[in-house]
């Protein structure tokens, strides 16, 4: 797709807008709808003034995939968005049939994917989708992925004492899951839909977090609130 490439009560962290998934839009218009992006190695060295300008107001930035890379970028990517103003984030590219979970988890903690009470820093996510190099599926069964996803967010929770945000996508989730239903009460959703409508949404979550919507020029997401409720998520 896009890659190729809670100290909160869990419904809190869930439930953090007030808009109806089936009524989300994505327009600026939509009051309690906080604009943001999110970046990987293929955007190089970001000028995050100007996304300031543009209303940007956080970002999440890839930070590592499998266990053996980090995005170049990052420190200028992660850094430079935090020192204009955005709230910011790191996000892990799963590669489940790499290595395991908890390894993975690891590798991301100890890479950038930390966590700080800084009110500026968001949980770390696990970007977990279709696979660029290979099986849809990473060659794993749908018991034997979420037993992977489950190991992940587990180590994570471990390390940072917050619940990893979840990105995916409907067809992808349904495909290689079962579109379980297992982290829907734990787990912030950020989802992919490239549309003016957000759709149905995976693994029964009642609300996105979370919402990359266009990958033009670069990916573009709305967050689920209002400024203060991402605040709110950041620190936990």
């Amino acid at each position: 797709m896009r890659r190729l490439a809670a100290g909160v009560t869990a419904a809190a962290a869930l439930a953090v807008g007030s808009v109806a998934v089936r009524d989300a839009v994505p327009t600026a218009a939509a009051a309690t709808q906080t604009p943001g992006m999110d970046v990987a190695s293929h955007q190089g060295n970001v000028d995050w003034n100007y996304w300031w300008g543009q209303g940007m107001k956080f970002a999440y930035v890839k930070a590592t995939e499998g266990t053996t890379y980090k995005n170049p970028y990052f420190t200028q990517q992660y850094n430079g968005s935090y020192n204009v103003g955005m709230i910011r984030g790191a996000y892990h590219f799963a590669l489940p049939s790499n290595s395991s979970g908890t390894a993975q988890a690891d590798w991301f903690v100890n890479n950038g994917g930390g966590w700080s009470r800084d009110g500026k820093t968001l949980p770390g996510a696990l970007d977990i989708e279709y696979n660029p190099y290979g099986a849809t599926c990473y060659g794993l069964s749908q018991s034997a992925m979420r037993s992977w996803i489950a190991a992940f967010l587990s180590r994570y929770k471990a390390r940072t004492g917050r619940d990893a945000v979840i990105y995916t996508n409907l067809d992808w989730w349904t495909q290689c899951t079962g579109n379980t239903t297992q982290f829907n009460a734990t787990n912030p959703l950020w989802v992919a839909r490239y549309n003016t409508t957000v759709g149905t949404l995976p693994g029964g979550w009642p609300y996105y977090t979370f919402w990359q919507y266009t990958s033009s020029p670069l990916d573009k997401n709305w967050f689920n609130g209002d400024l203060s409720r991402l605040k709110a998520l950041a620190l936990g």
